[in-house]
């Protein structure tokens, strides 16, 4: 049985989340989102208060709370802004993550620290233009040279890729192997070699960056190496398991800004001389899209309570990232719905939300990828 009372701790991180997303994001979310600007001085202060490294111990330099946290906080600045969701995210998950689990001593704290306190900021290299759901079909090279790697070829789609100081880099070190032939590194994103590209012109979570960039002959201390050689697809996958509960809480926290913001126009519009929140059709649509984001929530605190518990979560988080992407799409439609022709417009938030909402579906593996890994499990001998 899953417990899923909450300490008053979640409540605290609830409520510190909740304040500081209504009162300081929201102030600036729609014209950062308008001008695709990112938000430096509003990161350092979600550093400031531990939501850069929640579940990193405090020796790390981190909150050392549990999932559950991570969740709560996730929706709840999603629920204003969901490009400051997805850039926490990356560097709580996808970053954060693979070290504190694959690191050395000597790793977590020259690079995880950091980024746990938000004086950095980490992000995570993998898809490349022929190697998308395929992880394994990467062609970034990298090559032993005495305490060195060379690394030659690209990734992209890199969120934070402009922004982010650190990154978790996987690599093929060995083609004749296939996956086994992978290896991670820790990147730093201003080595010598580095090439950035523009920053992508996107159709949503607009005021976080997103770029390609070109390896020609970068060298990586060993020293920078996850883990062993081969190991690349197995840090990549635990990467990957995290940050689809990040992108779940993400989710969740779209869907849940959409249904209120539906909830309070339902209220205020009137047609046919009453509130449209009167009206059955509409009533339904808001008791529907209640259900399903309460049931995309208890999916996503079931992943996060096995993976507290040090069970395996893949199956569990697939399904949340899942359920959760899809729902978020569907709430934000029917909100925008429920607005009618002002919905369609820059000037009721809805608009945002699915626009953002859209994305879920495809990042952190698509949501045919998370079909793949559920069934896999389904179909097992």
């Amino acid at each position: 049985m899953i417990d899923l009372t909450f300490t008053e701790e979640h409540e605290m991180i609830r409520e510190t989340a909740r304040d500081f997303a209504q009162n300081v994001l929201a102030k600036s979310a729609a014209e950062r989102d308008e001008n695709e600007k990112f938000f430096p001085e509003e990161l350092k202060q979600l550093g400031e208060l531990g939501f850069c490294g929640i579940f990193v111990p405090e020796k790390y330099k981190g909150a050392g709370m549990d999932s559950i946290a991570y969740i709560i906080a996730l929706e709840e600045i999603s629920k204003v802004d969901a490009s400051v969701g997805v850039v926490l995210s990356v560097t709580n998950s996808l970053f954060g993550y693979p070290l504190l689990v694959y690191g050395t001593e000597e790793q977590k704290h020259k690079y995880l620290a950091p980024t746990a306190a938000g004086e950095k900021l980490g992000g995570f290299m993998l898809t490349e233009p022929e190697a998308g759901s395929d992880a394994a079909a990467q062609k970034t090279t990298a090559v032993r040279d005495g305490d060195y790697y060379i690394i030659n070829g690209s990734k992209n789609f890199i969120t934070s890729g402009l922004s982010a100081d650190y990154f978790v880099l996987t690599t093929m070190s060995d083609k004749s192997k296939g996956v086994h032939g992978t290896t991670a590194f820790i990147l730093e994103g201003d080595a010598p070699g580095v090439i950035k590209g523009v920053k992508e012109k996107k159709l949503g979570i607009r005021s976080s960056d997103t770029c390609s960039v070109t390896f020609e002959d970068v060298r990586i201390p060993a020293e920078n190496r996850i883990g062993e050689e081969g190991m690349g697809f197995k840090v990549a996958m635990t990467a990957l398991d995290s940050g689809r509960m990040g992108i779940a809480a993400q989710a969740l926290g779209i869907a849940q800004g959409a249904l209120e913001e539906a909830v309070k126009y339902s209220k205020i519009r009137h047609q046919f001389g009453r509130p449209i929140a009167k009206f059955q059709g509409i009533q339904f649509k808001l008791a529907d899209m209640e259900t399903r984001i309460q049931a995309a929530r208890l999916l996503t605190f079931q992943a996060a309570v096995k993976k507290d518990r040090g069970e395996r979560f893949t199956n569990e988080v697939a399904m949340a990232k899942l359920y959760a992407s899809e729902t978020a799409n569907w709430v934000a439609d029917q909100a925008l719905q429920i607005h009618g022709g002002y919905g369609y417009t820059k000037e009721y938030a809805v608009e945002r939300f699915f626009r953002d909402a859209r994305i879920t579906t495809i990042y952190e593996g698509t949501s045919e990828i998370q079909r793949l890994v559920i069934s896999s499990y389904l179909l097992k001998d």
